[in-house]
């Protein structure tokens, strides 16, 4: 099948398909899967499933975000690639812009900073010492002088919530145009979220065999 054949789909890229998962390129701004209120009921997963009834959410990525995600196809797939997140035999890559100079050494480093929910302004999350453990490896591989900004790799080890977004906060570089993180000057140098899921890794949950997807960012 061809994603773009269909209006339902509209601009979600369908990257790879057998019987047991399917890779999407999902785009900035459209939900993983159904929010709360019939407004947020158009989302990836929905447009998927009208045409992959099999097709089970495995993942997700935040609204703002885009790039890469895998769905499974059946329950017994579902099963498999979620216990393979679980046990962090899922490997996930993104790409972002940064505000601030990096120096752009390639070279990854940790952070290492517990994540919690910021109950009075819910769903924002802070770094808490009392948070969930959250770790993620990041590198820089080139900065912008001119618009004072760097483009980092990231790799979360730990699944929270807005783990990436808060974590970039925490070192003084705010992914440029994220609206719930960035100061308002931040926020203003990008038209959306400059944060991509630009690779996934994963054990085929049928075969056994080693499976690697690529898509680039589009800033």
């Amino acid at each position: 099948m061809n994603a773009h054949s269909s209006p339902a789909f509209a601009d979600i890229t369908l990257l790879y398909q057998d019987d047991a998962l399917l890779v999407l390129n999902k785009p900035a701004g459209l939900l993983s899967v159904p929010g709360r209120g019939a407004d947020k009921q158009d989302c990836l997963s929905a447009r998927v499933q009208a045409h992959f009834a099999d097709a089970l959410v495995v993942h997700r990525l935040d609204m703002a975000t885009s790039g890469l995600l895998l769905m499974a196809r059946g329950a017994d797939a579902q099963r498999a690639i979620n216990h393979a997140f679980v046990q962090g035999r899922v490997d996930k890559r993104y790409v972002a812009q940064v505000a601030g100079l990096l120096d752009p050494d390639g070279i990854w480093r940790t952070i290492d900073l517990p994540i919690a929910v910021d109950w009075p302004r819910r769903p924002l999350r802070i770094i808490q010492a009392d948070g969930k453990a959250s770790q993620t490896r990041w590198r820089c591989v080139a900065h912008d002088a001119q618009n004072q900004s760097s483009r980092v790799e990231l790799e979360p080890l730990t699944g929270r919530s807005h783990q990436l977004r808060v974590h970039m906060q925490a070192m003084g570089h705010p992914i440029l145009g994220d609206a719930l993180y960035a100061p308002a000057q931040v926020l203003a140098m990008a038209p959306r979220l400059l944060l991509h899921a630009c690779a996934l890794s994963l054990v085929h949950p049928q075969n056994g065999t080693p499976m690697h997807w690529e898509c680039p960012a589009e800033f």
